[in-house]
């Protein structure tokens, strides 16, 4: 059982307030992405929860346990971190089994949890390997192997992907995801990446500057933002948001459409602009257009083949079920 359970948890160093006093449940075998821009204070919470950082106040609980004061050791939980922390000299093996053999467990079971974790991970063929005859899609497993073994209720991982190349951290979100459905394990999972968040959680908690912003589905985030900040944060690329005259149209202090839906002619349509750059990607383009509505360009999706190029006249009409609509604070106007 992985249920987490945060009440009025607040964390502050000296006069800094990091993270001020939220509430979040995060039900057992849930996969929940904390996600946010550099410094929001989603590794502060994760290291909360983990036992790595003092609560200023409030209490966190792990299947009905106060754990707020227990050490680390003591929570049953499991961090992967944002370094491999592999020791070198040591076999995939012998890394994976670390954590059980300091915890004097009988020989016998440790081969059995090292081995199917291996399994699991597919690392058999270099069990006997040491970490500097991997890649680092391979360390970082065996990372998450040595973390599997312990059979935690919750796996808490803190920016895996951030050292590995594009192409490995595809790769590796998939296997992460692939093994939240074969454990059925709660896991935490950090990230300022929010394509990463779309594509992994269950539920996202959606951070800046300590506060919670919004909490949901990817989907309930996407079609249903609380306020701006979550509009223009989650979403690649981001949604436009427009303010004046063409807000004051739609009865809203700020008007946000993505860029997926904006339909785009080079002949007619509502907003006239100037193409200023193309990025080509294959199979869609995505161009930003001047225009006298916002002071940057506009960022529209188009099919791939689209003819256009820097400094052509191009029209752009948004589709008007997708237009959001926010207040003067900014929050959603439902």
């Amino acid at each position: 059982m992985g249920a987490i359970r945060l009440e009025k948890v607040r964390k502050a160093f000296g006069e800094a307030v990091i993270i001020p006093e939220l509430d979040l449940d995060i039900k057992d075998g849930e996969f929940v992405v904390f996600v946010g821009p550099s410094g929001c204070g989603k590794s502060t919470l994760l290291r909360l929860i983990a036992g790595l950082e003092d609560v200023t106040s409030g209490d966190i609980t792990i299947d009905g346990t106060n754990a707020t004061e227990l050490p680390p050791a003591k929570r049953r939980l499991a961090m992967v971190f944002q370094s491999y922390a592999l020791y070198p000299h040591m076999s995939v093996r012998k890394n994976i089994a670390f954590p059980l053999k300091m915890a004097g467990m009988d020989k016998a079971e440790i081969d059995k949890r090292v081995s199917n974790a291996a399994k699991i991970l597919n690392l058999d063929n270099y069990i006997d390997r040491r970490p500097g005859q991997l890649s680092g899609g391979q360390r970082q497993r065996v990372a998450i192997g040595r973390a599997i073994v312990r059979e935690p209720a919750a796996f808490l991982f803190d920016e895996p992907l951030s050292n590995l190349d594009a192409a490995l951290r595809v790769g590796m979100r998939l296997e992460i995801s692939e093994l939240h459905q074969r454990l059925k394990t709660t896991m935490i999972y950090v990230t300022h990446d929010q394509v990463e968040a779309m594509t992994m959680a269950d539920k996202i908690v959606v951070l800046h500057a300590g506060h919670i912003e919004q909490v949901g589905s990817p989907l309930e985030l996407y079609s249903r933002p609380r306020n701006t900040f979550v509009a223009g944060f989650i979403g690649s690329p981001k949604m436009n948001l427009l303010t004046g005259a063409e807000a004051k149209k739609h009865d809203a202090a700020t008007i946000g459409v993505r860029p997926e839906h904006i339909a785009l002619s080079t002949s007619e349509g509502m907003w006239k602009g100037t193409v200023k750059v193309s990025e080509h990607l294959g199979s869609d383009t995505f161009l930003h257009v001047e225009t006298a509505l916002h002071p940057e360009p506009l960022t529209v999706r188009a099919d791939g083949e689209f003819p256009v190029h820097y400094g052509d006249t191009v029209y752009l009409t948004p589709q008007a079920d997708k237009i959001h609509r926010f207040d003067d604070k900014g929050l959603a106007i439902r």
